[in-house]
């Protein structure tokens, strides 16, 4: 089956300022579907109207992490912030459903030093997270993040990801798997990418380590990558998490020159 790709707006169509506005650019340039990390800095209302006006599928939505300029980025993992992980994770089902989005990343927040009281907050937080979601035919992802693109992000490890993913064993809670974070915390992708992918939810890609384009110069053969996850049979979308080199469409000619369409 084809691969088929989704554009990240909190990343691409950098040439407006404006996410709404990105949803049009990303159906002028042939794109069929979309994600965004952060919607809610405008209302549900609003951006469900641009959404379906633009005519795209929306794939995945982040959940809300707080305050970025104060450096929150979620908190699943931060003892004593329970209140704050159901009001934020509520939120982002709310935007889910009216944007008819079956998946969200639910992001685990910075911590200075990570405790045991961190990761029995963790696992009671997405144990919470999976009975919710499984209400609501919602996916939750886990999202091990590198920690050289975010120190002290708590989830850093696909090890730790995985032993929870397995743990907790729901169908409503998988791993999402960026290639540019997997390049980073684990490389021999091959290998890797076959083993996880059964309890993968999503996949992202990016190269590394200037995180352009696939086809910008870097560590990842990404056409090669692509033909290994044809053979593995996956048949979900692939979300364009990268900050192109120059301007959006000028960067997509990649598509075609690697045998796809958007």
């Amino acid at each position: 089956m084809p691969l088929k790709f989704c554009a990240n707006l909190s990343f691409m169509f950098q040439e407006t300022k404006c996410l709404l506005e990105r949803y049009d650019l990303a159906k002028r340039a042939g794109f069929r579907a979309v994600e965004c990390a952060f919607p809610y800095d405008y209302s549900v209302e609003d951006v469900k109207t641009t959404k379906e006006k633009a005519g795209v599928e929306q794939i995945l939505i982040n959940v809300f992490v707080g305050d970025v300029t104060k450096g929150e980025l979620g908190f699943a993992a931060v003892p004593g912030k329970e209140a704050e992980f159901k009001k934020s994770l509520n939120l982002a089902v709310a935007y889910a459903k009216a944007l008819n989005c079956s998946r969200i990343h639910i992001m685990s927040g910075r911590v200075e030093n990570i405790t045991r009281e961190c990761d029995q907050a963790y696992e009671n937080n997405m144990r919470y997270a999976a009975d919710l979601l499984s209400k609501e035919n919602i996916v939750g992802l886990i999202e091990p993040i590198n920690p050289y693109s975010v120190p002290k992000y708590f989830m850093n490890s696909y090890d730790k990801g995985l032993e929870l993913v397995k743990k907790i064993n729901s169908p409503n809670l998988k791993l999402m798997m960026d290639l540019f974070h997997l390049q980073h915390l684990r490389g021999n992708l091959t290998n890797n990418i076959t083993d996880l992918l059964p309890y993968v939810g999503h996949i992202q890609i990016a190269q590394v380590p200037h995180r352009n384009e696939p086809n910008t110069p870097g560590e990842v053969n990404y056409p090669y990558l692509f033909s290994v996850l044809e053979k593995l049979g996956y048949d979900g979308w692939i979300g364009l998490e990268y900050k192109p080199a120059s301007d959006t469409v000028t960067g997509l000619k990649w598509v075609e020159e690697y045998g796809y369409k958007l």
